[in-house]
């Protein structure tokens, strides 16, 4: 039996296509220009294997930072907009600041707005391009879930909310081939006779298993199952689908049997990779403190008349293996903020000042944690540290919340980058999730792309 499926892009499958993409018309476009209006300095900077090269990693970094290959703003003509303009204007910036690696700046300086508005013009014909023909049914991806009638809704919202080209239209109840159930929205119900001729004639990408009772699956589903894994059909288990769309662990869909979906990262135990974060933990958090140095007599003056308290305040926070420390912050609250106990901040937060509400948002508050990396309570990017009170609670609620105390918290993380500040128990789960994601997957690669979008979340002033 075969069938023949739709093409589709997954998740990394588009962000290396915006990636190339986006370099490959900049060098076109800079080459066609270059030569035929004679500008060598143009032509140098496509042809030049060593300036293509530095071009390209200046596109890709500054694009990353700007949100260039997130798919929510790289979908949004009017969003990317912002993006192009940002990364063209800071790559072409960071490009002439550095002749060492970039082609000999040009004595005719008309020449470099050319260049600028080549590389601006380039990357905008090819995203309006991507906008306009390849993001939106061309990545659709259509699947089919097995599971029993009460999940279908949490599983099936799970999935679409965190990728809108992924579409379950149908679902298979696992334990009952031969009734025929309620649709769901728009997600068709299948009598599981007919799996294999809805597969067929809808195109379907892949079939997604989320019964965590394998036993209650009948011997004639598994069978049609098999047929559609022969015919090339992909089979794949919920909760890996899950993570790796979302990029984080669905505690809420994982049993007791958790090991068997969290192996730890033995980069948590690897001394090499210590050693070599615990070093540069060290010289970025000695370089913070010598810029909060340079800014604290500004800060002085604004908590004076915006604060007017104490500069500093500490807390009891959870660290590695539980041990509590106290971490350091600049004050950003008024005096006797939990007077009648702790709360969890929010979002409008009346407790905050007027200042206080710029050095969150700035990220200026956090500068006195570097101390605490220096410490060694702390490293750069981690799960962020909670406070033992909201640990007891949380961890009562929630199953494996303490797993995030097996490596030290961090100024920023997984969670923070992905996800708002949380006000709640709910949102402290979908953090959970992230956090889980980073131990599982920590490494060198993670570190980098969680530091540029801690870049991204300072730059355009996100900080809550």
């Amino acid at each position: 039996m075969t069938h023949k499926k739709k093409i589709h892009f997954e998740i990394s499958e588009r962000k290396i296509l915006l990636r190339i993409f986006d370099v490959l018309f900049v060098l076109l476009a800079l080459h066609v220009i270059g030569k035929g209006f004679g500008l060598i300095y143009l032509t140098a900077s496509a042809t030049t294997l060593y300036y293509a090269f530095v071009l390209a990693l200046y596109i890709n970094s500054m694009g990353t930072i700007f949100e260039m290959y997130n798919l929510q703003v790289a979908s949004n003509k009017f969003q990317v907009l912002k993006s192009i303009l940002l990364t063209a204007s800071t790559t072409v910036l960071l490009y002439l600041l550095t002749p060492i690696f970039s082609a000999v700046l040009p004595s005719n300086r008309l020449q470099i707005l050319v260049f600028y508005l080549t590389l601006f013009f380039a990357l905008l014909l090819w995203r309006i391009s991507y906008v306009l023909f390849l993001a939106s049914n061309r990545f659709v991806q259509k699947g089919v879930l097995v599971c029993d009638t009460d999940q279908i809704e949490g599983l099936i919202e799970g999935l679409e909310e965190i990728d809108p080209h992924y579409k379950i239209i149908g679902y298979v109840n696992a334990d009952n081939l031969q009734l025929q159930f309620e649709d769901f929205h728009k997600v068709k119900n299948i009598k599981g006779l007919n799996l294999i001729s809805f597969v067929k004639d809808n195109g379907i990408s892949e079939i997604v298993i989320a019964d965590q009772n394998i036993k209650e699956i009948t011997p004639e589903l598994y069978r049609q199952l098999l047929m559609l894994l022969e015919s090339g059909t992909t089979i794949r288990e919920y909760t890996k689908v899950y993570e790796e769309r979302a990029q984080r662990i669905p505690v809420q869909f994982i049993s007791r049997d958790f090991y068997r979906f969290f192996p730890f990262n033995r980069n948590n135990n690897n001394q090499i990779y210590l050693f070599s974060t615990r070093m540069i933990n060290i010289i970025i958090a000695m370089v913070g403190l010598g810029i909060g140095l340079l800014l604290i007599p500004f800060i002085l003056f604004g908590n004076v008349f915006g604060n007017r308290g104490s500069l500093f305040y500490s807390q009891e926070r959870v660290g590695k293996n539980g041990k509590v420390f106290r971490i350091y912050k600049f004050r950003t609250m008024i005096q006797d903020a939990e007077a009648q106990g702790a709360v969890f901040s929010t979002a409008k937060d009346s407790r905050v000042t007027v200042f206080g509400k710029f050095l969150r948002k700035a990220r200026i508050d956090e500068f006195p944690q570097f101390i605490n990396i220096l410490k060694g309570d702390m490293g750069l990017i981690g799960p962020r540290p909670e406070r033992p009170v909201f640990v007891k609670e949380i961890a009562e609620m929630m199953p494996f919340y303490e797993t995030r105390h097996v490596i030290k918290p961090g100024l920023t993380g997984w969670a923070q980058v992905n996800y708002s500040y949380g006000e709640s128990l709910d949102d402290s789960l979908i953090k959970l999730q992230y956090d889980l994601f980073y131990i599982k997957h920590r490494s060198v690669f993670l570190d980098l792309n969680i530091a540029l979008k801690t870049l991204t979340t300072v730059l355009f002033y996100r900080g809550q």
